[in-house]
């Protein structure tokens, strides 16, 4: 089954990567994954330290002559900018008054930096922001990538985009297909679908950083062709619609998420929610309906998975709010570290990749994921099954 762990410090020398499960025999776009992690740097609203980073993915284990071989993959995404921390982030050196500089001791509202403090017993909070910082999020979009190509060799597409940016809108057009969806999100730098509102974001987003503030917003994701039946209705932990849900809550700055309708579903009647069933002999079974966003019991019915995430604004802010130094327990201003005013577009990138890992996990998880080949003949057996039922 598919697994993965990160390491690596937002300015230390390098990102790394270990994904386990990747069957043997996938045949790895490496150009695709670098395009995915240049996505992920792009967007209207970004800092400063997108012009340093050109991020690229190394791959050291796991593949020979560009194809899986089942073993563990090892990835690796220099920080180019830590020729300027090499002395004050090196991983190696004894601590010394020329290399502790640049400490943080006023910790961010709504970041992790004083609990982080508070729960290792850290003094210089820069050895908690530097792990919590958004920064790890690359890795995961690298791995995502070759999840996604794992995917679409089983015929399973999908992308996320921005909904909502701050207080403004965006039609979700819930009626394109995926490859509708990336072209249209592909036409502005916001992964919007609606042209016609990338001007007014964008002095949403002008404003916003003129006056120190930072903004928020939704993203939605859409996964089509998935089979029924991945997740479990029998055990809490087996249900695949919590570990997705789990996985986008795990992305830094999420603070909600909805499956399908999610909390308007709340306030509608069953018979407005429910989604009926259908069947004809060419397709099988399908629902004249998705408000579920493609789960039923935890297990996903075949129709259009649905996700969306509410993304927080940025707790560093460039007017900063009240905080308290660790040290002398003087009430100061909270610290500046270089930031966006908004990252809900490389956001988009970010869950769309870990929507894309727990779906690859749970394919690998269902069906044996040793050899793709193989794996492709058993899904493709198993739909067939579905459809018979």
């Amino acid at each position: 089954m598919i697994n993965y762990v990160t390491a690596g410090e937002s300015h230390g020398p390098q990102l790394t990567g270990i994904l386990t499960g990747i069957p043997a025999g996938l045949t790895l776009d490496i150009a695709a994954i670098n395009a995915g992690l240049a996505a992920r740097q792009g967007g209207f609203g970004r800092g400063n330290r997108q012009q340093i980073e050109h991020d690229t993915v190394t791959v050291t284990g796991g593949l020979r002559h560009g194809v899986t071989l089942g073993s563990p993959i090892a990835l690796t995404i220099q920080n180019r900018d830590h020729a300027h921390w090499h002395a004050i982030m090196n991983p190696t050196s004894p601590a010394t008054a020329d290399n502790t500089l640049r400490q943080v001791t006023r910790p961010r509202p709504g970041h992790a930096d004083l609990v982080g403090g508070m729960k290792y017993g850290h003094r210089d909070l820069r050895n908690v922001l530097e792990r919590s910082s958004a920064r790890e999020t690359a890795m995961r979009v690298a791995i995502g990538q070759i999840c996604k190509q794992l995917l679409a060799q089983l015929g399973i597409d999908l992308v996320g985009y921005v909904q909502q940016i701050g207080q403004i809108q965006v039609d979700s057009q819930a009626s394109l297909s995926v490859a509708e969806l990336t072209q249209a999100i592909a036409q502005n730098d916001l992964r919007i679908t609606d042209n016609a509102q990338v001007a007014d974001i964008h002095d949403l987003i002008t404003a916003t950083k003129k006056a120190g503030d930072t903004l928020g917003g939704v993203i939605r994701v859409v996964a089509t062709n998935v089979p029924a039946g991945l997740g479990s209705y029998t055990n809490w932990d087996t249900k695949l619609d919590g570990q997705l849900a789990a996985a986008v809550m795990g992305v830094n700055a999420m603070k909600g998420v909805e499956i399908g309708d999610g909390f308007a579903a709340a306030a509608s009647y069953g018979s407005q929610v429910m989604d009926e069933i259908d069947w004809d002999a060419e397709n099988g079974w399908s629902r004249l309906t998705n408000h579920l966003g493609g789960f039923e019991g935890g297990m996903t019915n075949g129709m259009p998975i649905i996700i969306k995430a509410a993304m927080k604004p940025i707790p560093t802010l460039y007017k900063p709010l009240q905080s308290v130094d660790i040290q002398t327990k003087a009430i100061q201003k909270a610290s500046v570290e270089r930031s966006d005013t908004t990252a809900i577009v490389p956001a988009s990138i970010v869950v769309e990749s870990v929507v894309a890992i727990e779906l690859a996990r749970a394919i690998t998880a269902t069906f044996d994921g040793s050899k793709l080949s193989r794996l492709q003949a058993m899904v493709q057996a198993y739909r067939a099954e579905l459809q018979a039922y």
